[in-house]
Formats: structure tokens, sequence, C-alpha cells
């Protein structure tokens, strides 16, 4: 328990379960920050490179993350326990995310190869979850195939199209943003037969959505194409009218009514010379964390002059 959930994970699971509804969690076991405790107490289940330097698994939540080493024995341990704990707490739908650190380059603790490393660990969760429908998130495709119910298949959604700093100036197709979200989507549907493939989520709000209606169908008709439907608008940005077409997507059959261009999302923007290297510049200084919370706040500050205009 702690001050966001006093009452414990296990009290609010069986609150939503009694309502009629799975409940489920989100986490990702396989990186680890500066200020969690893991980091400060298992230093040696970090995955490390030939300097002995942690490998870098990116930036999130204002603070580096750091990838774990998943062929060590007491990191495979936990990564079992913790599930087995999830599962104990009634949580019968699990997304794990930020997966692919379980395959960075390093030197790990058992030489195996990098796709081993990361199997073993995914196969430990699965083994210890049992039953519960596992979604794997930010994960390595093929390495995933057998193990997980769902798999991410393209970068996060977001109630915006495009950013023509990502797009064009970055050549950053996997940012977040509808236009890249749905590429991606279309572009793995191949893997329907094996997995059940999650695109992301719909949005029905308008408010707080610079999305056009045009857009927001494209995302709801991805969905129906690959039969995997789920939002995140906060049901008090709902609209009444809003509300009621959000729920009858829901409950209707998964198919698409009829032929989907989604020709205008496919499309991959061409970069000149100039502003290649310019992408490259920016890139360099993105792996800054001055920098990227810079952008971060640029970002908010765009979204908040789109939605007031």
């Amino acid at each position: 328990p702690n001050e966001k959930f006093s009452a414990g994970m296990d009290a609010l699971s069986a609150q939503i379960r009694r309502s009629g509804r799975t409940s489920g969690i989100w986490l990702a076991p396989f990186i680890a920050t500066p200020s969690s405790t893991l980091y400060r107490q298992h230093p040696n289940w970090l995955l490390r490179d030939e300097k002995q330097n942690l490998v870098s698994a990116g930036f999130n939540w204002g603070e580096h993350v750091y990838a774990l080493d998943t062929s060590h024995p007491e990191v495979l341990d936990w990564l079992s326990t913790l599930m087995q704990k999830i599962r104990a707490w009634g949580y019968a739908y699990v997304k794990l995310d930020f997966l692919y650190a379980g395959a960075l380059p390093g030197n790990r603790h058992t030489s195996i190869s990098r796709e081993q490393a990361y199997r073993q660990g995914l196969e430990a969760m699965r083994i210890a979850l049992g039953d519960a429908y596992l979604l794997t998130c930010g994960a390595p495709i093929i390495p995933s195939l057998g193990l997980c119910d769902g798999i991410r298949i393209g970068p996060d959604v977001a109630s915006h199209w495009n950013s023509y700093r990502d797009d064009v100036l970055l050549s950053n197709f996997a940012i977040p943003g509808a236009r890249n979200a749905i590429r991606t989507a279309v572009n793995r549907l191949w893997l329907k037969p094996l997995v059940h493939i999650d695109p992301d989520v719909v949005y029905f709000a308008s408010d707080k959505n610079t999305l056009t209606d045009e857009q927001a169908k494209m995302l709801q008709e991805v969905a129906l194409v690959c039969d995997y439907k789920a939002t995140s608008d906060n049901p008090s940005w709902l609209h009444a009218e809003e509300h009621d077409k959000l729920v009858i997507f829901l409950n209707a059959e998964s198919k698409a009514l009829e032929d989907v261009d989604f020709s205008e999302a496919k499309e991959i923007p061409k970069a000149n010379f100039g502003e290649k290297m310019l992408g490259n510049l920016l890139g360099w200084l993105g792996s800054m964390p001055a920098v990227m919370r810079f952008f971060r706040w640029l970002d908010e500050r765009s979204l908040k002059k789109k939605i007031s205009a």
C-alpha cells in the first residue's frame, strides 16, 4: 500500500472484480530507475557493458532508466515471484511494458545471446502468471511469440496526428502519434494469425484532442481490423454523445464494415540533407536529460495551444 493505493493492490483488484470487470495491471519489470528500491538494493542485477557501466534503456519519468540482466538467476527468481504476487492479488490481465530492455547488448551473468536472455525472462513471467492474459509492449516481436497472448505492434497513439519536429527533423517514426501508430499497425497485420495484435487505444473524446473526425475514425477502423479494442479516454472528458458512441464501439463486433483506406497514414515523410543533419544534431542533444525535459515542455506547451485555439 502507498498513498495512492492506501487499501493495497489486492483490495483494488477485488473492488474491480466486484463490478463485474477483470482487473488489470501495468508493469515495466525489465527496467529500474535510480530512485527505485531495486536499483539501490541489487546493483548486481543490472546489465552492464564492457566497461562495467550500466546499460541505459532510455530516459523516462524524469530520470535515466537502466536494464536488468535477465540471465541472472536471482533476477529470474524475482520476476517469477513478482508475477505470482500479482496473480495472488487477483489481477488476470497483465501488461508488461518496456520489455526491449531485456534484449539490449551487454555483458550478462550467463553467456547467452540477447534473444535467449530476453525470452528466458519472459518465459519465467509467463509460467508464473498461469492463465492470466499477458500483453507485451515495447517488446521484440519474434522472440515474444508463443509466450504472450497479445502484443503491442507500434508506437503509442496520441491525441495529435503527427509532429513536424519528430517526423521530419528527427525522422523518428516511433514517436507517439496517431499517424505513426496506424502506419506500424497496418504493416504488422501479418501477425494476426499468430497472436492478438494491439494497435493501441482509440479516441472518442473531443476535449484535449486535436485529431480531426476522419483521423479519429481511422484509429477506430484500425482497432476493428486488428480485432483489439481499447480506449484511455478520461470519462470526465466525454460528452454524452461521445460516451454513447464509445459504448457502441466497444460492444460492436470487431470487423470492418467497409473498405478502409489507410494511405494517408502509410507514407513516410522524406527529409532533405539539411533536415537530416539537423536531425542528427538534435538526436545527439536528445540523449541529455535537460534537453529531454525541454522537449517535453515544448510538447505540453504546443498541445495546450492547439486545445485552446
